[in-house]
């Protein structure tokens, strides 16, 4: 693997502030810079529009040691308060990713942001809080959790973890229960696809529907059918179609339609939440509003790509190009994001997340005689805040509050940290992003701030822009500039049983009365 100069430094930083204490790194080239975070704070934001999911006002913001202190106008603050003026700005809770990937171990290679360099990414974008996906160690869970407790020593956020289930037995299910009860994890997923690897049969998903139910933990599916795209893998290699675009054409969104229906009914009949990750096609999304309309539980998730991008770019002549777009669910056809974006306007879609899973150009050309090998994942960490807002807000497809609830507080309601996350309320943690309107942005691999050397959005501006972001009560972004150190972050708790679950038990009454049985029956003798 090519690590670029870049890596190198950002690499021995870690390394030095490992060894010598945290105030010892302090790499402004490479953004990555010491703000002392050791130190409490005390935070007087002014005048700026407060933007909460269920409303907005003009108010003032303190913040101290790390927490929302107040919120209110005219706030008169004492010496030794830093005062940061958001006069005709937004102020915000900081955003929350559902969905990411870091130091992920897959396909041969391993994800090229870590928990130190994905996070940086996404405080420069304005995401204070996000959740991964721990990938169980052979079948198990126990030393998944302990092999991403090690990987996560370098975060610089706060972060939770969802946890994959891959195989079953009774100590998968005895650990299921040890995740919720002692480790604060509330959501596992199953992948419906990946055959021979990562893939689960529906009697797997079925012991692991009824298992998440028990626990009032929430399931989330990665909806394909592994089993047809196994046979479309082969039917393009028949054709002589080894490029990315046969990635696309491998895996075509009746296949995702199918498993969404196929998991949505599977749930129905288990009577349990359902979580839809990376909803990319028209496919999809319908089978999840048909769902929502007969009264069922399921959420579904677009990521950033599926809004905004459309698969031209996996016909690009240059491999490289092209490769990079290459994830799973297969970023689709021209249509379908527009589609997509106005399921996330009316409600069908819930909330919006990255799946950022990045691989840089040197791991992508692993499959460069076949399409199969070319390890898939985009970015997006850096990028969703600033992409949402104008693609959706100012398109005016969704309101302000809105777009604090699809990327904040709504995933933070899903998963039980709320109102500790996800409001700028008194009370909550001071994660909170200044965002003004009238800025633009502007994206390139050259400037961002995560280890890849490709960006899917490379060459993309638009309008809104974050212009601080304050994590854990810290100003960690501003002026362009990211203040951050390894082993900052705070592992967050999720409890069980979060909103989904109102109402299960009565539903499940209710289905035990319709069943007008057993009947008594007389038996006659012969």
């Amino acid at each position: 693997m090519v690590v670029n100069l870049r890596s190198l430094i950002l690499l021995l930083s870690i390394s030095l502030s490992l060894l010598f204490g945290r105030s010892q790194i302090c790499e402004s080239g490479l953004g990555y810079c010491d703000s002392d975070s050791r130190l409490s704070s005390k935070i007087l934001i002014k005048g700026g529009t407060v933007v909460n999911a269920d409303h907005q006002e003009v108010a003032d913001v303190y913040v101290e040691d790390g927490v929302i202190v107040s919120v209110r106008p005219n706030i008169k603050v004492g010496d030794g308060v830093r005062v940061v003026y958001a006069i005709g700005k937004f102020v915000m809770p900081g955003g929350i990713d559902p969905h990411t990937h870091l130091a992920m171990e897959f396909m041969g290679t391993e994800t090229i942001d870590n928990f130190f360099s994905g996070q940086a990414a996404a405080l420069a974008g304005g995401t204070t809080t996000h959740i991964d996906f721990v990938i169980p160690v052979d079948g198990s869970l126990s030393k998944g959790y302990e092999a991403y407790v090690e990987k996560s020593k370098l975060t610089c956020m706060d972060y939770g973890f969802h946890m994959a289930i891959t195989k079953w037995d009774d100590i998968v299910s005895k650990e299921m229960e040890i995740m919720v009860e002692e480790k604060g994890i509330n959501s596992f997923k199953f992948f419906m696809a990946y055959k021979g690897s990562l893939m689960i049969s529906d009697e797997l998903l079925l012991e692991g529907l009824k298992k998440c139910k028990s626990l009032g933990a929430l399931a989330m599916v990665h909806a394909e059918n592994g089993d047809a795209v196994f046979e479309g893998q082969k039917r393009m290699i028949e054709l002589g179609i080894t490029g990315p675009e046969g990635h696309a054409l491998s895996r075509p969104p009746v296949l995702e339609g199918e498993a969404t229906a196929r998991a949505i009914r599977l749930a129905a009949f288990v009577n349990t939440p359902l979580y839809i990750v990376h909803v990319m096609s028209i496919d999809a999304m319908e089978e999840i509003a048909r769902a929502q309309k007969s009264g069922l539980k399921v959420i579904g998730e677009p990521v950033v790509s599926g809004l905004v991008l459309d698969d031209s770019g996996l016909w690009d002549p240059d491999f490289i190009t092209a490769a990079k777009f290459v994830m799973s669910p297969p970023i689709r056809a021209s249509g379908h994001g527009k589609a997509l974006q106005a399921a996330l306007s009316t409600g069908i879609l819930k909330l919006v997340g990255t799946d950022h899973c990045t691989f840089n150009s040197t791991q992508k050309s692993f499959g460069i005689d076949d399409f199969r090998k070319i390890p898939n994942g985009v970015n997006g960490l850096e990028e969703r805040m600033h992409l949402v807002w104008d693609t959706m807000v100012e398109s005016g497809q969704i309101s302000v509050t809105d777009y604090v609830r699809v990327t904040s507080t709504e995933c933070a309601k899903l998963f039980n940290i709320y109102p500790r996350k996800g409001a700028i309320r008194a009370g909550s943690d001071a994660d909170i992003i200044i965002f003004n309107q009238n800025s633009t942005f502007h994206i390139t691999a050259n400037s961002h701030h995560s280890r890849s050397d490709t960006n899917v959005y490379e060459g993309r501006s638009g309008k809104g822009k974050v212009e601080v972001t304050i994590a854990g009560g810290k100003i960690v972004w501003e002026n362009e500039e990211l203040k951050v150190v390894p082993g900052s972050g705070r592992y967050i708790s999720m409890p069980p049983f979060s909103y989904l679950y109102h109402g299960i038990d009565k539903a499940d009454k209710n289905y035990l009365t319709s069943l007008k049985a057993p009947v008594n029956r007389i038996k006659q003798s012969r």
